[in-house]
């Protein structure tokens, strides 16, 4: 029946490690996925905030879309590297860092982060359904339809992530294409329709504002790190490092350069994109009726195939927190928290806006301690023994200490707060958060790393465990 189930593109596999018959992918084909994973409308509002609200001009909004998908990409890419190292999901491979019980910690924070991640997503989709249901058939918008647009976004996510790689693969192509159709037809009428000696006369904002825009976007794409070895583990362990970091770099730098761009354009002539409730309708009104729709199409596709993506990896999350069903199943749990999640956000929400940068400020600072931890650790081994992964019980060699890695789960115990004393947003605000330029410059996400990553590398630590004989998942090279 299993194998019945993969022919139909069905992935059954969970947390074992994938054999190496079957790891024949290529770094190549990390581009689509990382162009898919950045396809947001949030990104235009995001390039509307840094314009608006940061006072930032075309030439350093340019700078923001640049340095932000190489500062967290580039991260993302580097933990990527342990998924061909080990062949198997990201948190999977934490056990070998944090121990079997040490990295339940940090899993449960990560998979509650992600509650939040997926429910932005899907409030963001389902305003993108709304609003073609109203430019293009005049049916408005009342509380029994957001539940229902809510509602078809989370299943249709949980059916494309329940499938597993191979539907998320194929989805992530034909994305890929469409995107960049729709972005020529906008950067075509931005170009003709743009009053550029007024974007071009902006003057500069502050250089505290500019880094502060870098951090803010680089935070979004940190959540993506613990997951990133999730996509990778289907390539061999030939497969080149550098190759995979300069994909995963180059898929989300040609999305969030040039969405960055035209949500700043756009909002020289209409700044209120920066503040709108909702700005997926709010773009809808501002743009021709015949490139609104296919725009919002377009987002709606992009956020679905985001969400598919997280819930992809939050299955693998849910399965290392010891939720014993198969790898789909556990994937479940997610859609129906981001439902009753996106529900309570559509319909109560002050401000759609000010809720996703506050959320980015923390959620950045929860996935930076299991970075600054994991990243240290993948500098000293270079390969995961697949059984001791498996293995839950005593007799695991990533058992360790009653369970736990003292020095990881140390590190990253201390890292996430020390994180959080720097930090601001509208719901937390820490008491170092002002004053300083790690807490002026909106880095405590930097700050987890750095402290987390240092604390690791200079406690003592268990020896790296030896891969047995026909447990090796794989070697570095």
């Amino acid at each position: 029946m299993e194998e019945s189930l993969e022919q139909r593109g069905l992935e059954t596999r969970g947390l074992e490690p994938v054999p190496d018959s079957e790891r024949t992918g290529t770094p190549r084909g990390l581009l689509p996925t990382w162009i898919a994973a950045n396809i947001t409308v949030l990104l235009l509002t995001m390039g509307a905030t840094l314009a608006v609200s940061f006072g930032l001009n075309f030439w350093q909004v340019l700078a923001v879309g640049v340095a932000s998908p190489v500062v967290s990409y580039g991260l993302v890419g580097l933990i990527g590297v342990a998924g061909k190292r080990g062949g198997a999901p990201g948190m999977a491979l934490s056990r070998a860092v944090f121990g079997q019980r040490g990295n339940l910690l940090p899993g449960a924070v990560i998979w509650v982060a992600r509650w939040g991640w997926e429910t932005i997503n899907a409030v963001t989709g389902a305003y993108a359904l709304l609003t073609v249901l109203d430019i293009a058939f005049g049916i408005g918008g009342n509380g029994v339809l957001i539940i229902v647009t809510l509602l078809l976004f989370v299943i249709t996510t949980f059916a494309i992530s329940g499938m597993g790689i191979r539907a998320v693969r194929r989805c992530n192509r034909w994305a890929t294409w469409l995107f960049g159709a729709f972005t020529l037809l906008v950067l075509g009428r931005l170009v003709t329709a743009t009053d550029w000696s007024r974007v071009l006369a902006q003057p500069a904002g502050p250089t505290t504002a500019l880094v502060t825009g870098v951090g803010l976007i680089a935070a979004g794409g940190m959540s993506w790190a613990p997951a990133a070895p999730d996509f990778t583990r289907y390539l061999p362990g030939t497969a080149s490092s550098a190759a995979i970091v300069r994909n995963t770099v180059g898929g989300a730098l040609v999305v969030v350069l040039p969405m960055l761009l035209m949500g700043a354009v756009t909002a020289s002539g209409v700044p209120e994109l920066a503040a709108a409730r909702d700005p997926v309708s709010f773009l809808g009104e501002i743009l021709p009726l015949w490139l609104a729709v296919p725009y919002l199409l377009i987002a709606l596709i992009g956020m679905l195939l985001i969400n598919a993506m997280s819930m992809y990896s939050a299955g693998f999350t849910a399965q290392t927190l010891g939720f014993r069903v198969p790898r789909h199943w556990a994937v479940s749990v997610n859609a129906a928290i981001s439902l009753v999640l996106g529900g309570v956000l559509m319909l109560a929400a002050p401000s759609f806006t000010g809720s996703f940068v506050a959320f980015l400020s923390l959620l950045a600072v929860a996935f930076s301690a299991w970075v600054g931890v994991f990243g240290v650790d993948m500098l000293r081994r270079r390969e995961y023994d697949a059984t001791a992964l498996l293995d839950t019980g005593r007799t695991s060699a990533y058992w360790y200490r009653a369970g736990f890695s003292p020095a990881a789960v140390t590190a990253w115990a201390l890292g996430l707060p020390t994180g959080l004393l720097f930090t601001r947003s509208d719901w937390f605000t820490g008491p170092f958060a002002a004053n300083n330029p790690v807490g002026r410059y909106g880095l405590g996400w930097i700050t987890t790393i750095v402290v987390s990553g240092l604390l690791y590398a200079v406690l003592p630590k268990p020896a790296v465990v030896p891969a047995t004989t026909g447990g090796r998942a794989s070697l570095a090279v």
